[in-house]
């Protein structure tokens, strides 16, 4: 439909141009004529010629007639003429009667074009006939019929190698026409959806093509021939701006310069490329791109234009970017995390036989960094890790590496201190003196100070055989062995350091064996009033060997802490008390008896339902159990804490506070947790009353319990000196190796029945 709305529109203007030929070429040629037909007195061909202009005048006049009526009048009028001409002039206005059926085969097509060459070749015949048409024919014979055939058939051959040369023409215009108007809709539809796409697409043609061919390998110039509507909303600039400019035109100092050497090398073997480019727009600012880039060749081979398709990647980028620096970076101090740490370790001791040179690893951990976290809440705690990690970075060189790897541990990586150990380790003691007194600097956070010291350890690479974590394992218990020797020092990693790490993993498995086998027992320690009269017990773990040796309980403790054994050796504890006092209620001896409780297991949600469980399964009353607790215990989860004091108190367990004076915690908490009486440390008992300094904290102790309404009980009382003392100070409760040590269960009742006695 579109192709034959094409063609009738073509023949429309033809015609309206035709007309107006005739119009002109009509006053030119046919008014003279006219006049000279008119100064002969041949007045049927000045009327003829005056009719014609005449009419086809109106014709060109009335353009609001329908097409074909308006060109049916104009072949009438040309027909008209050319019987007209044949008749006055002779054979020669034959030519006059081929217009019409050319004229109807473009004008109308190919069936009037059939009919008005039937129609123009009768006529010719028939006015063969006629005796005033003078049909000369030498050598033919003497009849009018046969010289009107002749001239006829003569005519309709000549008109129609003519008329169907133009019906036929036209009929390949036309289908030609549809095709191309097809193609045209096609390119339409293709040029509106290439300019509304999300995509940024830009079409380029290669500029050598006019000129001459790139050689073999060689980079061809582009120039841009088209660009969508979304390469102008990302870019910002306007389609003229970028007509004529090279493909690679938005490319800058940041942009990647190996993916635009795999452009360049793409484009000069004439090979498709999918890359990643950093652009710029108009206003300078980068943006990501994921581009395609397609070329085109001709039948040649030679490239003839290049299609650059972009999409904005500058979120998936960000994505990218974001889960990079989760997986290899400390989201709160933006320092390399473990694992970076980690590759970067195995990267050093990958090149350490090429580089011949020492590094060291060290390993850091913030001292009594809980105690401030868990007073000040998280805000500080973390606070305080971005300026300590701020402060390490600061000290170290590009080739270092600081890391965090969780809570307040820190690992520093120095890369190729020294070709020598001597020199490596005093250049490693160097930097850690320098960590150590940067992390020793107070701490300003919102308008506060805090103070901070670190432990430091140490350890050499490479060392044969070893990888990254059994570097970071050294420098681990490097760290550890500072802690032990004091805090805020340095230790280096030594052999034996690593045999005592052996040793608390044997002794750690081998009581996780011990507690599932129950080789463990609870001995009973008597406490005595000041007249030697029995008021309590405490009960003390012991762990019996095969060989009948035992392993102090200050060794295996804190092993079961540091591993989480503790919580259930607590357990177990508990209902070995629940036991013993049952056992002690039936044989006419009930005595309360103390047991420790550790803040780990404490601070358990089923703690309370344990101890009622306990007490429940032997029918232990809860007033025979007294729980000794750390003064440390409210330091975290205090209100929790004392809401668990507080539900014990009320089913009538009753509390100590152990180790009293040797913790961190605030003596407010005396008035607020429901304690029955505090025990005073061995340490201050030791040197006193010889030493003035315990023997003043001891009467404190004494005099403000005595005041709260406390019970005391000392402990570690092993002269009678100290026992005079305690004595003579009102202290309610003694115990220690002067009256008796810890002893079985059995043992205990026996010496308590000999003490009754």
């Amino acid at each position: 439909m579109a192709a034959s709305n094409d063609l009738a529109h073509w023949r429309g203007q033809v015609f309206k141009h035709l007309l107006q030929v005739v119009l002109l070429l009509g006053f030119v040629t046919a008014i003279p004529s006219a006049l000279l037909a008119a100064s002969e007195a041949i007045w049927s061909i000045v009327a003829l010629d005056l009719l014609a202009i005449g009419w086809i005048g109106v014709i060109w006049h009335l353009r609001a007639m329908p097409y074909r009526w308006r060109v049916w009048q104009f072949l009438i009028v040309a027909y008209l003429v050319g019987v007209g001409l044949l008749l006055k002039i002779g054979p020669v206005s034959q030519i006059y009667m081929m217009l019409m059926p050319v004229l109807a085969a473009l004008l109308l097509g190919m069936r009037p074009a059939l009919s008005t060459l039937a129609l123009t070749s009768l006529t010719i015949f028939l006015l063969g006939l006629h005796p005033d048409v003078a049909l000369q024919m030498p050598g033919t014979p003497d009849s009018p019929v046969l010289r009107a055939l002749i001239v006829a058939l003569n005519f309709l051959f000549i008109a129609a190698v003519l008329t169907l040369s133009c019906a036929f023409l036209l009929r390949h215009l036309e289908d030609s026409s549809q095709a191309l108007s097809q193609r045209n809709a096609e390119l339409r539809l293709t040029a509106t959806a290439l300019a509304r796409l999300n995509d940024m697409v830009m079409i380029a043609e290669v500029a050598e093509v006019a000129d001459a061919p790139p050689g073999p390998g060689a980079v061809p110039a582009t120039r841009i021939i088209f660009v969508n509507d979304a390469f102008e909303r990302s870019s910002g600039y306007a389609r003229a701006e970028v007509l004529g400019r090279s493909l690679l035109f938005q490319q800058g100092p940041a942009t990647d310069a190996g993916e635009l050497a795999r452009v360049a090398a793409a484009m000069a073997s004439a090979q498709p490329a999918r890359v990643e480019l950093l652009n710029y727009n108009k206003a300078g600012k980068a943006y990501w791109v994921e581009a395609e880039l397609v070329p085109f060749t001709d039948a040649d081979g030679r490239q003839t234009h290049w299609v650059a398709v972009e999409r904005e990647i500058d979120e998936r980028k960000r994505s990218e970017a974001d889960i990079h620096r989760l997986a290899f970076y400390d989201v709160l101090t933006g320092l390399p995390n473990r694992r970076l740490l980690m590759d970067r370790i195995a990267h050093l001791l990958a090149a350490a036989p090429r580089d011949q040179s020492i590094s060291a690893l060290m390993f850091i951990d913030l001292d009594h960094f809980k105690h401030i976290n868990d007073a000040r809440g998280h805000a500080t705690g973390d606070a305080l890790l971005r300026l300590a990690g701020e402060r390490l970075a600061q000290l170290m060189r590009k080739a270092d590496t600081v890391a965090r790897i969780g809570g307040d541990e820190f690992v520093v990586l120095l890369a190729h201190l020294a070709d020598d150990l001597h020199g490596a380790a005093h250049a490693a003691a160097q930097v850690a003196e320098k960590i150590r007194a940067a992390i020793a600097r107070d701490f300003e956070i919102g308008g506060q100070s805090y103070h901070c010291s670190a432990s430091i350890g140490v350890t050499l690479l490479p060392k044969a055989q070893q990888q990254a974590h059994d570097l970071l394992r050294e420098a681990d218990i490097a760290m550890y062995r500072a802690k032990a020797e004091g805090r805020n020092g340095i230790a280096f990693f030594e052999a034996a350091m690593q045999a005592d790490v052996e040793r608390r993993l044997t002794l750690e498995r081998a009581l996780a064996r011990a507690l599932d086998m129950g080789q463990l027992c609870m001995h009973v320690q008597p406490q005595v009033d000041r007249h030697g009269r029995v008021t309590g017990a405490e009960l003390l773990m012991r762990w019996q060997q095969p060989d009948g040796s035992f392993i102090a309980p200050g060794i295996f403790i804190p092993i079961a802490e540091e591993s989480g054994l503790i919580v259930r050796l607590g357990h177990w504890a508990l209902r070995e008390a629940c036991r013993a006092a049952k056992v002690l209620a039936q044989a006419g001896q009930p005595v309360p008896l103390s047991v420790n409780v550790s803040p780990a297991q404490f601070r358990q949600p089923d703690f309370t339902a344990r101890v009622q469980a306990a007490l429940a399964e032997h029918g232990t009353p809860a007033g025979a159990l007294i729980l000794e607790l750390t003064e440390g215990l409210l330091i975290d989860q205090r209100d929790a804490s004392l809401a668990r004091m507080r539900a014990l108190a009320d089913l009538g367990i009753r509390f100590s506070i152990d180790d009293f004076g040797t913790g961190y915690s605030s003596l407010s908490y005396l008035t607020s947790m429901p304690l029955y009486e505090l025990k005073i440390d061995k340490r201050f008992i030791d040197d006193t009353p010889r030493d003035a300094r315990d023997k003043a904290i001891v009467q404190a102790i004494l005099a403000m319990a005595r005041h709260l309404g406390l019970r005391v009980v000392a402990e570690g009382v092993e002269t009678q000196e100290q026992a005079d003392f305690l004595v003579a100070h009102d202290c309610d409760g003694l115990q220690g190796y002067l009256y008796a040590r810890p002893m079985p269960l059995p043992d205990f009742m026996t010496w308590l029945a000999r003490q009754q006695a």
